[in-house]
């Protein structure tokens, strides 16, 4: 993966092609454009999983036919952590059926013209502006249990654990588990809970600190006194919201 461009803008966007000219290619076309944010590239599927998974960006452009792992293959791995505006970029036409049922938002045919890539960029910004409009992270979660239904408020969860198809909220000394996944949960509560570990996110809120371990990995203190360990993949995007967040306004 390259290093990230970035602009002025806010939309963070990922160029996934095996062709180094094609990423270029399409990366000098949106930094032309004011609204897009961080770019990124990956000349991999295989790669491109794992930073769409880490990154979460809000606009993905994906080559059809890569080696190994094509962009079908890299959609069918993600499962539900699918980016909500996918672009397919390909030579053949013959993939569109399957990449609009995929749910692509377009289909662009190589080569194209700037004209025609400025009306695809326009459609994912309309999708990506709309959804940003209509989103609002609830305030209350709905937890069932056989004979009752309890429902926490957001603020009050310290910090959220995946297990498998479900999800264990951990308030105080309180566990409460759900019909959710991990993906799902950190896209509906939105900015207030950040991602540490595949496993694992927590409410920004309730971080009391990093601590570098024995092992010399580092770990989120919580407030209550919780230590969770945070992935090497995580660790900047932490850093750097915590480092943001500690600035002098």
């Amino acid at each position: 993966m390259t290093a990230s461009e970035r602009g002025g803008g806010t939309i963070s966007t990922l160029v996934v092609d095996d062709e180094a000219l094609a990423r270029r290619n399409l990366t000098l076309l949106l930094r032309d454009d004011p609204d897009i944010g961080a770019i990124e590239e990956c000349a991999s599927g295989a790669e491109a999983i794992a930073v769409i998974r880490q990154r979460k960006p809000d606009l993905v452009f994906l080559d059809v036919q890569m080696p190994e792992c094509g962009g079908f293959d890299v959609l069918e791995s993600l499962g539900t952590d699918l980016p909500r505006t996918i672009i397919f970029v390909t030579a053949h036409d013959e993939h569109a059926l399957r990449a609009f049922e995929a749910g692509a938002l377009d289909y662009l045919l190589k080569p194209f013209d700037d004209a025609r890539f400025m009306r695809a960029l326009a459609r994912a910004k309309e999708k990506i502006a709309h959804y940003a409009a209509h989103r609002q992270a609830p305030r209350r979660i709905a937890v069932k249990s056989p004979g009752r239904l309890l429902f926490v408020d957001v603020a009050d969860i310290d910090w959220v654990e995946a297990a498998s198809y479900y999800a264990c909220l951990h308030i105080g000394r309180e566990t409460h588990v759900i019909r959710r996944t991990l993906s799902e949960l950190e896209r509906d509560l939105g900015e207030s809970f950040i991602r540490i570990h595949r496993s694992t996110i927590v409410n920004f809120e309730r971080i009391r600190g990093l601590e570098l371990q024995s092992s010399g990995e580092y770990a989120v203190v919580l407030r209550s006194g919780v230590e969770l360990p945070v992935s090497r993949g995580y660790r900047k995007p932490l850093h750097e919201r915590l480092t943001s967040a500690s600035a002098p306004a």
